[in-house]
């Protein structure tokens, strides 16, 4: 497994299916801003997330993509996976990587993982999202919104950077 991305670096290529039934690439997302995130349905933290992604997609939709990308050994049917993910209407694509290759070309260790890139696809940002996934409301530092503005403002993002959290990729080779 390789390390993961550092700050510079490009987004590696990917081409994925999502639940909708569309295939995405990386070049499938025009916004100046794409934050590539690796999730999973079933991880707690992950799904706690859930919601503070899709506000901030709403909240700057037309600057900011949001690709998520599943990662997860896949213990459930396909359909029911999709069937899932769609009940949840998420206002972005959710992506399966069922080969893990993806997971592992960008170095993710846990869903949530966000990855966040600028307008070249350079990563600008790779942290937590914020300080308080169990709770919303005790949320005191919103690491993850705070380095989307500071991007879309053209500003360097200046912060005392803590890693993601969550749970643990299960990989396939153990």
């Amino acid at each position: 497994m390789r390390a993961p991305l550092a700050l510079g670096e490009p987004a590696p290529p990917f081409s994925l299916p999502a639940a909708d039934g569309a295939v995405r690439t990386l070049g499938s997302f025009e916004e100046p801003l794409l934050l590539v995130v690796f999730t999973s349905t079933v991880c707690p933290v992950a799904v706690a997330y859930e919601g503070r992604l899709a506000h901030l997609a709403r909240a700057h939709a037309g600057r900011l993509a949001i690709a998520a990308i599943d990662p997860r050994l896949g213990d459930e049917e396909p359909a029911a996976r999709r069937a899932a993910v769609l009940a949840k209407e998420l206002p972005f694509p959710y992506l399966w990587d069922d080969t893990q290759a993806v997971a592992r070309a960008y170095g993710a260790a846990c869903t949530p993982d966000p990855f966040l890139f600028d307008a070249g696809r350079r990563l600008v940002y790779a942290g937590r999202i914020d300080d308080a996934w169990k709770d919303e409301t005790k949320v005191a530092r919103r690491d993850l919104a705070a380095a989307i503005e500071a991007a879309l403002a053209g500003r360097p993002i200046d912060l005392d950077v803590r890693p993601a959290t969550g749970c643990a990729i299960r990989w396939r080779d153990g």
